[in-house]
């Protein structure tokens, strides 16, 4: 039960660090704080589980924070597109400005 026990303080505290940058950004102004979450539990418990170690926790935790909220902001801006008509042709713009056409 020892064990446990520092392994969710350190869960707790590789949450708390990797969330701290979990702000909004220009591409939707929405926070990623659950893809942060979800980055430093997973992040924590692969870390602890495979180091048996609370360091490893505490590494993996930090690491997948930073990597879940890049996903989720990656996820995010890639979303921006608008959607046009032009000659019977559907396209849409994304957010480099490049127009895909959708296939019939």
């Amino acid at each position: 039960m020892k064990h446990f026990a520092k392994f969710a303080a350190a869960c707790a505290i590789a949450l708390t660090a990797s969330t701290v940058g979990a702000a909004a950004d220009a591409c939707s102004g929405r926070s990623h704080d659950t893809g942060t979450a979800l980055g430093a539990g997973g992040g924590a418990l692969i870390g602890g589980l495979a180091s048996h170690s609370v360091a490893g926790a505490v590494v993996g935790g930090v690491a997948g924070g930073f990597a879940g909220n890049a996903i989720a902001r990656s996820e995010d801006c890639n979303r921006r597109t608008s959607h046009y008509r032009h000659r019977d042709r559907d396209y849409y713009v994304d957010r480099h400005g490049h127009r895909h056409y959708y296939d019939r």
